[in-house]
């Protein structure tokens, strides 16, 4: 907490660096904005978080979420969200900065992490946020049915995805806990041959009837690893509004949807708990 109080009153805040279940955490502060951290996991990027601006989202893909949010109701409207993965809660507080009033649960296994970002990073007490340290199908499991309006997960174990948040199983309770016209989000990573990405695509078109992709085109492409946004609901999704907004970021997205994400899939198959695995690890690049 001293650190942080430093940083209110103009001086320079301090790196935090700290050993929790998933490695070593790193906190450390931005010097451009000065009440906002990025954390970092063995040297991978995990998050941003503004304390002073929780709506200002720094990450490409939480960026991308972030459209996600804005159009998963009418604006200002609160909803009910469950955070699978938790970091450093930056889609939460982004969610009670934008959609006051909102009930959300945030699922984090790491429960040393929880602690660190609860210390260093304190969450606004009147925001209606829950915090849980368990894993994440497991907090999935204890939401009651047509709960949520959002589902975001965004889970990653050593900069991978955990095999079992992967499979069409897992994906029938994300429907589960989704009321009638909910969304899924999902950040996923993938590089060349894709074979990842393609494979989620097919396993959401399982268990939902709309999809819709967000994704750098250079990723699309299989020219390098990166992020992609995957959207499901059992309604039509705001698609034209998603490319609107994706096209008009810092960094450029393109959404795919309809036949052509059909096609994009090369007719993968879709991923069930028996064949289920992690996604790929980054390549040592993408952190340089």
């Amino acid at each position: 907490m001293g650190r942080s109080r430093n940083a209110r009153r103009g001086q320079a805040a301090e790196a935090v660096v700290e050993t929790v279940e998933g490695g070593l955490a790193q906190l450390i502060p931005d010097r451009e904005r000065v009440r906002a951290w990025t954390l970092l996991i063995d040297g991978a990027p995990q998050s941003h978080v503004d304390l002073d601006d929780p709506s200002y989202l720094a990450f490409e893909y939480q960026r991308r979420l972030g459209h996600v949010i804005d159009l998963a109701a009418p604006p200002g409207r609160p909803v009910h969200a469950v955070h699978l993965g938790g970091g450093a809660f930056t889609l939460a507080r982004y969610t009670a900065a934008t959609r006051p009033r909102s009930t959300q649960q945030v699922v984090e296994r790491d429960g040393a992490l929880v602690q660190l970002v609860r210390r260093v990073l304190p969450l606004d007490p009147n925001a209606r946020i829950r915090v849980r340290s368990t894993d994440a199908r497991e907090g999935l499991g204890k939401v009651p049915d047509g709960w949520a309006d959002l589902v975001i997960v965004d889970v990653f174990s050593g900069a991978r995805t955990p095999a079992h948040l992967t499979s069409v199983e897992f994906l029938t309770d994300v429907r589960r806990v989704l009321n009638d016209g909910g969304q899924y989000a999902a950040n996923l990573a993938d590089g060349p041959p894709l074979a990842h990405l393609r494979g989620q695509i097919s396993t959401a078109a399982a268990v939902f009837p709309e999809l819709a992709l967000i994704a750098d085109p250079a990723v699309l492409r299989g020219k390098r690893f990166g992020n992609a946004v995957l959207v499901a609901s059992a309604h039509p999704l705001p698609v034209a509004e998603l490319t609107r907004r994706a096209a008009s970021d810092p960094h450029p997205a393109r959404v795919e949807h309809g036949r052509a994400l059909t096609d994009f899939t090369g007719g993968a198959a879709a991923v069930t708990d028996a064949a289920a695995v992690a996604s790929p690890a980054p390549p040592p690049s993408v952190f340089r």
